[in-house]
């Protein structure tokens, strides 16, 4: 079986990622791929940054007005949005080598795709166990 691992990258644009998965959707119907394109999505969380010396620098006679502030500047720190990479594996077997070159090459050139950072790790890489593992490990 000829079986490659798309992942890209699109850091916190939801709106775009969700475009590819749709694009991906549409093209798994129209061209009756079934499972021979899987999609997966992972969010990595990013962890809020604490800034040690602004917390220490705090005024000891601080304003309430000051306090709500701080309150939502700590809100948004924590509300921040995920990554959001796009994990895209192509499954064809031995005699569809056409099929799965022209998928290869057509997924990356799709707007959706072109304008983001991608890899593609192919069965014979040596990082294509680990990328298999994590695809198969997310939901």
């Amino acid at each position: 079986m000829a079986q490659s691992i798309l992942i890209f990258e699109f850091g916190t644009n939801e709106e775009a990622a969700q475009q590819a998965r749709h694009k991906v959707e549409g093209w798994k119907q129209a061209f009756r791929l079934g499972d021979k394109i899987a999609l997966k999505f992972e969010r990595i969380a990013k962890e809020p940054k604490i800034d040690a010396a602004a917390e220490e620098e705090k005024p000891s006679g601080a304003k309430k007005g000051s306090k709500k502030s701080e309150g939502k500047k700590g809100e948004e720190e924590t509300q921040e949005k995920p990554e959001i990479r796009i994990l895209l594996r192509l499954n064809f077997s031995d005699h569809e080598k056409l099929s799965y070159q022209r998928w290869l090459d057509r997924i990356p050139a799709e707007e959706p795709f072109k304008t983001v950072k991608s890899e593609t790790v192919r069965q014979s890489d040596q990082a294509f166990a680990e990328a298999s593992g994590r695809f198969d490990s997310l939901d």
